[in-house]
This record gives C-alpha cells, sequence and structure tokens, in this order.
C-alpha cells in the first residue's frame, strides 16, 4: 500500500531587482506546496517554471559541488541545493541575494570583486621543482594540513556571512585567505613567501575577528577558522620555502 506524501504550504518571500527596471528592490511572495524534504533550490525551480519565469538565479550542479546557488535563505549564506523546506521553521521561507555583493538581478550577484580577491593570492599550484616522472609525492601527515581547506567550492557564503567584508570590500574575506593557506601548507608549493606576502596587510588576514559566520556558513563543514589560525601562524613565524 502506498503512503501519499504529506505536502506543505510555504510562502516564499522572493527578493527581486532589475537594476534596467527597478529603482530599488521588492519583495514579491508565491505560494508553493512542497515534500517537506524538497530543496529550496527545487522550490525556486517549480517557482521559476510554474508560476513567475522572470525569477532569477544561479545553479548547476545540484549536489552541493559547484557552489553556484549560494543565497540568503532566512537570513543566513546557504547553498539553496543543500537548504530543505523542512529545515526552516514557520510557513513563510525568505530568499534574498548574499549579503555583500553588488545585485546584477533578483538572486544573482556580481562576484567580480570576489574573484578579484582570490586570484590576488595566486590560487594555484606553483614549484620551481623539476617535473616528476610520475607525480609530486606528499605523505599523508602532510596532506593533512590541508585536507580540510582543499574542499572549498568557492560558493561565497563565508565572506557573505562575513561583518568585516561587509564593511570594507577590500578585505580578502575567509574564501581567499582559504585558498591562501590550502597552498601555503602545501608541502609541494614552491610560492609561499609571495602569498604571505599578499595576505600580510590591515585587508588581509589581520582583518579577519575569528567572528565564526564563516564556519556556520559553509556548506562543506570547513573549520576556516581554524586554518585561518594556521594562516596567521605562517604570516607570524615567516613560514616560506
Amino acid at each position: 500500500m502506498s503512503t501519499a506524501i504529506k505536502t506543505v504550504v510555504k510562502t516564499f518571500r522572493i527578493h527581486r531587482y532589475d537594476p534596467a527596471k527597478d529603482k530599488a528592490p521588492v519583495v514579491k511572495e508565491y505560494k508553493l506546496s512542497c515534500d517537506p524534504m524538497e530543496r529550496v533550490l527545487t522550490a525556486l525551480n517549480r517557482i521559476k517554471w510554474e508560476q513567475d519565469g522572470s525569477v532569477t538565479y544561479r545553479r548547476s550542479c545540484g549536489h552541493a559541488v559547484c557552489g553556484s546557488c549560494g543565497m540568503t535563505i532566512q537570513g543566513a549564506s546557504r547553498l539553496a541545493c543543500k537548504t530543505l523546506v523542512k529545515d526552516i521553521d514557520g510557513d513563510v521561507i525568505e530568499v534574498a541575494p548574499l549579503k555583500g555583493f553588488p545585485v546584477i538581478k533578483d538572486l544573482v550577484v556580481d562576484m567580480t570583486h570576489f574573484y578579484h580577491n582570490l586570484h590576488s593570492i595566486k590560487p594555484y599550484f606553483v614549484t620551481t621543482q623539476p617535473r616528476p616522472v610520475k607525480e609530486y609525492y606528499q605523505s599523508p601527515e602532510q596532506y593533512d594540513e590541508i585536507d580540510d581547506a582543499t574542499k572549498c567550492i568557492l560558493c561565497g557564503c563565508c565572506t557573505s556571512s562575513c561583518p568585516s567584508f561587509w564593511k570594507n570590500d577590500s578585505y580578502l574575506g575567509p574564501a581567499a585567505l582559504l585558498k591562501a593557506w590550502r597552498f601555503i601548507g602545501d608541502s609541494r608549493d614552491t610560492a609561499k613567501s609571495e602569498r604571505i606576502d599578499a595576505v600580510n596587510g590591515s585587508d588581509g588576514v589581520w582583518r579577519c575577528h575569528t567572528i565564526f559566520n564563516c564556519k556556520e556558513a559553509c556548506p562543506k563543514d570547513i573549520d576556516i577558522p581554524a586554518a585561518l589560525s594556521q594562516l596567521k601562524r605562517a604570516v607570524v613565524f615567516g613560514r616560506t620555502n
């Protein structure tokens, strides 16, 4: 005997803004009957496909891998593909763009400055060692130092949740600093000193006040404050090649 799924009716309050037409952002409401196990991203898809095709947002993999669907859900920076309807209390679900970023349209934000900050720390493997026949070896213990940081998907949720970034967009932000640690802590990389110089400043690692918002926002459960503490130690003690 099949059991019918008990649905719940939710009101989605979506922040809408089109700079080409609107003087200011507005909030529009959409009622939707949802399965409690339904993802917010699935609900947004249904709203777009069934009620209002003009609702605009980013999405891609739908499996918390690409980081495209970062947005503010019920006041917190989250991935829409990982947030379930049942995890949000109340009958109203408020969806807004990521905080601290310029809005392009509706829930789509301009990530240009975010990526500019990321590129400033050289987020790629650099080595002056001769190319090996097979691969650059690293012990399990050496990899353990950077394992957590390698999980970052650059969704921007940590940076959007950071009060220091809200007040100063020149601040590199937790995502760029985490990526800096991922390579500074990598035993195989030979550009540590350059990255230390890039993060050692008033708009770099020292603007991090360990508020822990970034850790709460991270959809991959990365301990970002712990990584940034390691980064601060590297800067202080001059961890170079």
